[in-house]
């Protein structure tokens, strides 16, 4: 196991498309849930302990070599709205171009032969940090990672937040990023059965409508 390998994974620099999208940040901001940093902390933690704790159990699960593809309809039965699925499917797409050009493997080949549209994509990130030699844990961490710091990067940008004061968010939820991909490496450990399927409906809920804006900063 190599420890550059995560901090290259998890580095928001890896061209993996996540800078595009705002994790439901965007419309949080237009509906006034998010207008500071302690709104911004707050929105951060309810994501990262509800769909982030389900993506860092499936990419945890495909860290630990559970059947990808099972976990690729695992994902789908865990992710109602439409346009988080189509979104999910396209970054996995395109951390799949990344990761097969840095780390090639069979597996990757494998999982983009079968889903050449794009797996989800805490899926392809867990099978990415298998074929970087990285374990479950780690594989939790950047997907739980992931979960928080794409909406406080985009918060910077749409409310001209202090990027200080969104880093210090970040800083803030350490021990429960450490809690989330904990347990996330646990339950892969008993299972497709086991993962978690936790939900927040207000997320799928603005998924849609941010997908119909005419205009937004935004992907998703």
């Amino acid at each position: 196991m190599s420890r550059a390998a995560l901090l290259v994974l998890a580095d928001g620099r890896f061209p993996a498309g996540g800078h595009a999208h705002s994790g439901g940040a965007e419309a949080a901001v237009k509906a006034g849930r998010i207008h500071d940093a302690t709104s911004l902390a707050a929105f951060c933690r309810g994501r990262l302990h509800t769909t982030g704790l389900t993506a860092a159990a499936l990419a945890a699960a495909a860290a630990h070599g559970i059947d990808p593809l099972a976990l690729d309809e695992a994902a789908d039965a865990r992710t109602p709205s439409p346009a988080l699925r189509a979104t999910a499917r396209k970054l996995g797409r395109q951390l799949m171009r990344a990761a097969r050009a840095t780390w090639p493997g069979e597996e990757l080949d494998a999982l983009a032969a079968a889903r050449p549209r794009g797996a989800h994509q805490p899926v392809v990130l867990g099978l990415t940090a298998r074929t970087a030699g990285l374990t479950p844990e780690d594989a939790g961490h950047c997907a739980a990672y992931e979960t928080v710091s794409g909406p406080a990067t985009a918060v910077v940008r749409l409310l001209s937040l202090d990027p200080f004061q969104a880093t210090a968010v970040l800083a803030r939820l350490a021990p429960e990023l450490d809690q989330v991909a904990e347990r996330a490496a646990r339950a892969a450990y008993d299972g497709i059965d086991a993962l978690p399927a936790a939900s927040a409906p207000l997320l799928d809920i603005t998924a849609e409508a941010h997908a119909a804006w005419p205009v937004r900063l935004f992907a998703s």
